[in-house]
């Protein structure tokens, strides 16, 4: 009977691996937390963990660290990726619910500027004949779209996506913040790059949730005009 002489390097790399994806867990759920805080309560944190940590094992059992030696920079865009991919698997979106989610957005925006403030469901549903669970499920959607990248977030509406160069978008981009008052740049500027929820970004600026969400909104619309030229 022969017996298979282990190689001691090969060893070493499994055990490194494995220690890496139990070293790098807590990173994992502290971005499944940042994440959820910006989504609606129909979707789980644990299912988001759940997502991520089957991502970082998958990324373990593949890293040489003679290819790259900084394993959390190689990892962590590729494991939000899989939790972004776990909430398009979430959209059961129709066109018609797409067409309801522009009209409440309009109605927000129409009622925060004549009462300051945001419109329940209630008054929303009534205004378009809906059933108020029907509001609610495209508000839900609306909100989990909102923390895709801004492209995916332009081509929402469209049956055909826009394309545009990484480079082209970040000019667009650059030419509509200048658009905006400081705050609003702030605003954006901790949503996108510091991903702060709406409630912290409310929380250090003393400006309300709808209010953020509204610059959100009009800033997308900015940057889709700007697009199509």
């Amino acid at each position: 009977m022969t017996q298979t002489l282990s190689n001691p390097y090969e060893e070493n790399l499994k055990t490194y691996r494995d220690e890496l994806a139990v070293d790098y867990m807590p990173a994992v759920k502290a971005m499944a937390a940042r994440l959820k805080e910006r989504l609606p309560s129909s979707v789980e944190f644990n299912d988001l963990v759940s997502i991520g940590l089957e991502e970082l094992v998958k990324l373990a059992r593949r890293y040489d660290p003679k290819q790259n030696d900084n394993f959390w920079g190689y990892a962590q865009k590729r494991i939000y990726g899989s939790m972004l991919d776990f909430l398009r698997s979430l959209d059961t979106v129709s066109r018609s619910d797409r067409k309801i989610i522009k009209d409440i957005e309009k109605i927000v925006e129409s009622y925060q500027a004549e009462h300051d403030i945001e419109p329940d469901d209630e008054y929303i549903a009534d205004i378009l004949g809906i059933e108020v669970e029907k509001v609610r499920r495209a508000k839900n959607a609306s909100e989990i779209y909102n923390v895709m990248p801004i492209e995916e977030q332009m081509n929402f509406f469209d049956n055909v996506s826009l394309k545009i160069e990484e480079e082209e978008l970040i000019e667009t981009i650059k030419k509509v913040l200048k658009t905006m008052t400081e705050k609003e740049q702030l605003i954006i500027q901790l949503y996108y790059f510091e991903e702060l929820s709406l409630k912290e970004i409310s929380e250090i600026l003393g400006v309300t949730e709808s209010r953020i969400s509204q610059i959100h909104k009009n800033v997308i619309k900015k940057l889709r005009k700007e697009l199509n030229g």
